[in-house]
């Protein structure tokens, strides 16, 4: 085994600017296992993780010991290579989230499907943070390298999107006919709307770039696509929700502009447009309010026990991966300096929205 790990760090406060930094491995302490780190998707939600690390703890899934830089979760495989945890050998397989490194040290305590990050820096965090699903006891694991490659890309985006979807059926869709879904092309909104399209009754609006306008459309999922300057041009004669994963502030005043009243709930997930202007403290209608996942989780456990919710959850998510094979290409990229090349790029917002990368910090 190498007895140097390199990492990708990215700096804190301009998230576009990133440092590759090597270290020794350290001896581990008990209770302690290490991974060697296969490979991650990259996504614009990855660089969420960054943008909103300061607000929602991001940067303490793996602390770096300098304040002003830090390590990005991004989902992904890693095997066991070394183990001091009597119950947890060498050899396993887990799916979760890893830093963009090649390796990482944890201290693990075993669970129903595999390991949880006990460390005292994640301590704070929702237990769904720190899970690791061992492969052989993963129920939504799919054999062969471009499955689990989708499902780095796409499976904790989707179970989001999934989440906030049945959030909106739980609570009646508010009285609404009709969802608005700003950032219609980022892949959580592609998975809210994959699943509010099998709404018969509901009508699935996706606002998005003029760039990303033929993409959105040509997906199926939307009843209709606009771009964000013809926001005003949807019909306000309905009550409306809106789902936003773009976190532009004029985008999302122009929503609350245009239906005022009329929208009845206004759920705010996400920052794809992580570079716009935040939204003003005041708005028309209804104060926007954040969809924290683990709280629907927490639900629909209670409503229907942890096996319910793993089977209904399991098979929205197969599904939706083989649908993603008629519209996302996949692509790989290996070395310290691709990943950091690859991250600029998502960052920058320059990658199409049919196009996933996975990316590998070994040559």
């Amino acid at each position: 085994m190498d007895t140097g790990n390199l990492a990708l760090q990215v700096d804190r406060a301009r998230h576009g600017a990133t440092r590759i930094v090597e270290s020794e491995l350290p001896a581990l302490s008990p209770g302690q296992v290490r991974f060697r780190v296969e490979r991650f998707a990259v996504t614009a939600n990855t660089v969420t993780y960054a943008t909103t690390g300061d607000v929602l703890g991001y940067w303490d899934f793996f602390p770096t010991g300098d304040p002003g830089w830090g390590c990005v979760p991004a989902m992904g495989w890693a095997e066991v290579v070394e183990s001091r945890h009597p119950d947890v050998p060498a050899g396993g397989r887990y799916y979760g989230w890893y830093p963009m490194a090649r390796y990482v040290d944890m201290t693990v305590t075993q669970t129903a499907d595999g390991l949880r990050d006990d460390g005292a820096h994640r301590a704070a965090h929702a237990p769904v943070y720190r899970a690791y699903v061992a492969t052989d006891r993963d129920a939504f694991h799919e054999p062969g390298a471009d499955a689990e490659d989708r499902h780095a890309l796409l499976r904790g985006l989707f179970i989001t999107g999934w989440l906030a979807e049945d959030y909106f059926a739980d609570n009646g869709w508010f009285g609404a006919s009709r969802v608005v879904v700003l950032s219609a092309s980022s892949k959580t909104a592609v998975g809210f709307a994959y699943c509010a399209d099998q709404r018969p009754a509901l009508e699935v609006i996706g606002v998005t770039s003029a760039r990303n306008h033929a993409f959105t459309h040509a997906l199926g999922c939307y009843d209709e696509g606009v771009t964000y300057d013809d926001i005003a041009a949807i019909p306000a004669d309905t009550p409306i929700v809106s789902i936003d994963m773009a976190g532009s502030g004029p985008v999302l005043a122009a929503v609350h502009s245009r239906f005022g009243d009329r929208l009845k709930h206004s759920m705010a997930i996400g920052r794809s447009h992580h570079e716009a202007p935040a939204r003003a403290k005041e708005l028309p209608g209804p104060k926007p309010a954040f969809f924290f996942a683990p709280t629907q989780v927490k639900k629909r456990v209670q409503d229907w026990g942890p096996r319910g919710y793993q089977e209904r959850v399991a098979a929205a998510v197969k599904r939706f991966v083989n649908w993603s094979r008629g519209w996302l290409r996949v692509q790989h990229s290996s070395g310290a300096a691709a990943a950091a090349a690859t991250w600029c790029e998502v960052h920058a917002g320059r990658v199409a929205p049919d196009v996933g990368h996975i990316v590998s910090m070994w040559d």
